[in-house]
């Protein structure tokens, strides 16, 4: 056999050439279907000696005329959802594989479990996998599935990754998960064949380990078999039967297969690469790609027996032990796409591309140099899906009832499938998943950029290249960008604004004072005969953020945070998701949707929540009640009943969409939901000076007698209509205009010329999430989730708790108000000038009772501030004196500082300035 520096000499003399026939990098895609089979590192798969087609042979067993859930496709995620499933008391749910269990990717997969991630729900997720993977199954089956735990070793060649690490050493505390930064002397000692010689330190996390595909697959299926469900093999869908209901709405009715068909109100898409082509079976949109994904297994290894597996992230390569041997693989910024998938693939690989892969060796050979005289026994190359932002796609489709995603892995479906499997069985049973799952959810993609080709391969080709790269909290994409413009856009970008992009959005981040940063068209960083973008602004003032530490325009955020607390900011919000609730029951829907009373008389504007079935917080938005008004516009438009205009973050426009349309759907309201977030920008006005600004731009009496707190009018703004609303998202007074499209850049310019002499400057979302913290105001998906009630977040005033009006979540919330919060989220503050992001533990009095949520300097109190939810170790609720009592500390990358808790926050805490008293 080859040794690996012989495959490296080879790669990197031989001609590489262009598709036109010059040198250049190899063809973008591949076309080519699977060569013959190679070996796999695994004792067995389930391939078996068969005929020319197994599916020709007919299914494994006779189809039954009805399930309540069918699952298509039996890899890692197909198996662990039945499996799941069968354990909530499932028994008629049938998985059907079109060829053997494993036989797509799962089979090939290198089976790896690491237990910790920058996300606390992943560490949780991960968490069950080894809990299923390492006890549960053996113990209900007396089967062994191959779990192995030898061990994780991440390695740090630069501070900013050994940071990292030390990140992930801390939210781990918070979930017990041993780990332990190592310096180089210690990791040789561990891991004699390394070379230390470049080394920063490691993270070691001793319980990490390897699974086998069949072992855990074929086990999984006979836990849920002993349930009722059944597993038919051989058995292609062909496909999906849908029926419209008496609404209109589109449902699941029955899987069409080429040996009949079974009726079933839910499907579960767990088809891997080819869950895109099950999807539009059904007329749903999977947003994935096909790409070639590699490693090689070496020859025996003297001494490697025992080691634990590597991730050696800057080098874009991991290090899989196999028993005597190493699987060495990786991440490249030039992987191929697979552009047919053929249906008919099955225990198959494609030829490795050594020129692909030459990086992933050198980096191995460097790390452990004994590799440079070790033979290669063999590769593999197998297809994998990615999607656009590096996560999986689950949860009910948005655009079919009982339609059910869990697919796009990228490469962890092995490591991710016990955790998402229960998650998702948990979400088709009671309607919700139990954790915090928004972003794995395909509601967090926009309509328009799910079908999106070029969005959806930029981003995923993005996704994967940079799928080692550190976890930097303010990182931004630079593919799939400028997909969503709102009417400020140029006029921002002239004025020196840093765009953040949330799901195809452009929203303004910060205003560089140097100059304009336009974001360029993806260039593939390079790849695929693309040149690289050179003097790129933006992406320079990008990489500036690439640090834990302040970043070097920390000092310019702080202009535009406290030019918003002395004098007056203008925040452009056109992002934001704007919909009308419109009908002749939009009052029973708004009574039933939202947590708070919002229907108050028309002009008032109300501060609530949305609610699952369990009291978890599904969003906060402002809800507008309004009356019949002039001729129908985007302002005001016609309507029977009652009308209600809804203002929501916009980078969960699509999920707060999604939830309401379910609900309408679900209790059978007579009532419409209008999308009109493209047709109205929003600028926020803030500041003690914003009363003075608008007097010369509106022509309406701005005082708090005319013009109170919560309230809004349609007034005129330079000559044109909007609609003022009298709120506020940092704790100012201040105003927020919905402007039609076409009138939003002269109003804009208008209340810029107005606020010249006032003071006035741009400020964007960086400066946002530091004055909303400093305020104690909730960002959904930070500090306010699925999986957070209202009244663990403070947030009970937002809940009609003392009316008699039911309300979804009433009743989870009246019962937790009984027996008492198990968790409350606290403020704390840290007087040492150290940056935070999240994730670090919460100590009090020597024990772990948390960790943060979310974190950013308050510029106006001059202090690092974060939010956390806590919890009594000794596991009774959590009361006020319990918060109040403790000895608090923050842990950040190992180094605990001392912190202050709050029960309210220490800016404003009589919520003077809202009101205009100063």
């Amino acid at each position: 056999m080859a040794s690996l520096s012989r495959a490296l000499r080879a790669a990197t003399t031989r001609p590489r050439w262009s598709p036109a026939g010059g040198p250049g990098l190899r063809p973008l895609t591949s076309g080519a279907g699977p060569t013959a089979e190679k070996s796999v590192p695994y004792q067995r798969t389930l391939k078996e000696a068969q005929g020319p087609s197994a599916a020709a042979q007919g299914p494994s067993r006779p189809l039954p005329g009805t399930a309540d859930v069918v699952v298509i496709g039996g890899g890692s995620l197909g198996c662990q959802t039945l499996y799941h499933l069968a354990k909530l008391g499932v028994s008629t749910a049938v998985l059907l594989e079109r060829e053997r269990l494993t036989s797509g990717t799962t089979w090939h997969t290198a089976g790896l479990l690491w237990q910790l991630r920058p996300s606390d729900v992943e560490v949780e997720l991960l968490a069950h996998t080894r809990r299923v993977v390492s006890r549960d199954l053996e113990e209900e089956t007396g089967l062994h599935t191959g779990w192995i735990q030898n061990g994780g070793l991440f390695i740090a060649s630069n501070r900013q990754r050994l940071d990292e690490y030390k990140r992930l050493m801390s939210l781990g505390k918070a979930y017990g998960v041993e780990s332990h930064v190592l310096s180089p002397a210690e990791t040789k000692a561990l891991y004699p064949l390394m070379n230390v010689d470049d080394l920063y330190g490691t993270l070691y996390v001793p319980h990490d380990g390897t699974m086998d595909p069949a072992g855990t697959c074929v086990t999984l299926t006979r836990a849920a078999a002993a349930r009722g469900a059944q597993v038919i093999e051989n058995c292609p869908v062909t496909g999906i039967r849908v029926r419209t209901d008496d609404f209109g709405v589109r449902r699941v009715a029955a899987v069409e297969t080429e040996h009949g068909s079974i009726q079933t109100p839910c499907v579960v898409n767990c088809a891997g690469v080819w869950a895109a082509t099950v999807g539009r079976m059904a007329g749903v949109k999977v947003p994935l790609v096909a790409m070639h994904h590699a490693y090689v297994v070496t020859e025996r290894i003297e001494g490697i027996q025992n080691m634990p597996n590597v991730r050696d992230h800057d080098a874009s390569v991991y290090l899989r032990l196999q028993g005597d041997a190493l699987s060495v693989g990786g991440y490249e910024a030039n992987p191929i796409f697979w552009e047919e998938v053929s249906d008919k693939f099955a225990f198959g690989l494609f030829d490795l591309d050594w020129d692909v892969f030459t990086q992933h060796i050198e980096g191995a050979i460097h790390r452990v140099p004994v590799l440079e005289k070790t033979g290669v026994k063999s590769t593999v190359c197998g297809p994998e899906s990615f999607t656009p932002d590096h996560k999986p796609l689950m949860g009910e489709a948005p655009e079919l009832r009982g339609f059910f995603l869990g697919c796009g892995f990228n490469s962890a479906g092995m490591m991710l499938g016990g955790g998402c499997g229960k998650e998702l069985a948990h979400w088709i049973v009671h309607g919700r998943p139990e954790k915090d799952m928004y972003g794995y959810d395909i509601r967090r993609f926009h309509h328009s950029l799910t079908a999106h080709r070029r969005w959806v391969r930029e981003r995923s080709h993005e996704s994967y290249a940079k799928n080692y790269s550190v976890v930097f909290p303010h990182d931004e994409p630079l593919a799939g960008r400028n997909m969503r413009k709102d009417p400020l856009h140029e006029e921002l970008l002239a004025r020196g604004c840093v765009f953040q992009e949330r799901h195809g959005w452009e929203r303004p981040g910060w205003f560089n004072p140097g100059g304009t940063a336009p974001v360029l068209h993806y260039d593939y960083y390079g790849a695929y005969g693309n040149r690289a973008h050179a003097d790129y602004a933006y992406g320079r003032l990008l990489g500036d953020e690439y640090t834990f530490d302040f970043p070097p325009h920390h000092h310019v955020i702080k202009q535009e945070c406290l030019a918003c607390r002395g004098a007056a900011a203008v925040f452009d919000m056109s992002y934001f998701g704007k919909f009308y609730l419109l009908g002749v029951d939009a009052r029973k829907a708004a009574d039933w949707l939202f947590s708070a009373d919002v229907s108050r008389p028309p002009g008032s504007t109300v501060y609530t929540c949305m609610l699952n079935h369990r009291g978890g917080t599904e969003s906060d938005l402002t809800v507008s009640r309004l009356a019949p008004g002039p001729p129908a516009s985007p302002l005001a438009p016609a309507f029977e009943g009652d009308a209600y205009y809804l203002a929501v973050g916009g980078a969960v426009a699509q999920h707060n969409w999604s939830h309401i349309t379910t609900v309408l759907q679900d209790r059978g309201f007579r009532c419409q939901l209008v999308d009109s977030s493209e047709d109205l920008g929003m600028i926020s006005i803030q500041g003690p000076a914003s009363r003075a600004v608008l007097r010369e731009v509106l022509d309406a009496d701005l005082s708090d007698e005319a013009f109170p707190f919560s309230t809004h009018k349609l007034v005129r703004a330079a000559g044109h209509l909007v609609r003022a609303m009298r709120l506020s998202f940092v704790g100012e007074l201040g105003w927020e205009l919905h402007i039609p499209r076409l009138s939003c850049v002269p109003v804009y310019q208008a209340v810029m010329a107005a606020g010249a002499k006032h003071g006035l400057v741009n400020a964007g979302y960086r400066a946002i999430d530091s004055l909303s913290i400093e305020k104690g105001y909730r960002h959904w998906h930070a500090d306010l989730r699925p999986d957070d009630s209202p009244l663990e977040a403070g947030l009970a005033f937002t809940c009609k708790l003392k009316s008699t009006t039911p309300f979804l979540g009433r009743a989870a919330l009246e019962e937790q108000r009984a027996q008492g919060l198990q968790r409350r989220l606290v403020c704390f503050t840290v007087d040492e000038k150290v940056p935070m992001f999240g994730l670090e533990a919460i100590w009090r009095d020597g024990q772990v009772v948390g960790h943060v949520r979310r974190a950013d300097f308050g510029f106006t109190i001059d202090k690092t501030l974060a939010y956390g939810y806590i919890r009594d170790p000794s596991g009774g609720p959590v009361s006020l004196d319990f918060v109040k009592s403790g000895d608090y500390s923050l842990e950040r990358m190992g180094v605990t500082y001392a912190a202050r808790a709050h029960l309210k926050s220490p800016f404003d805490p009589d919520n003077k300035r809202v009101k205009g008293i100063y």
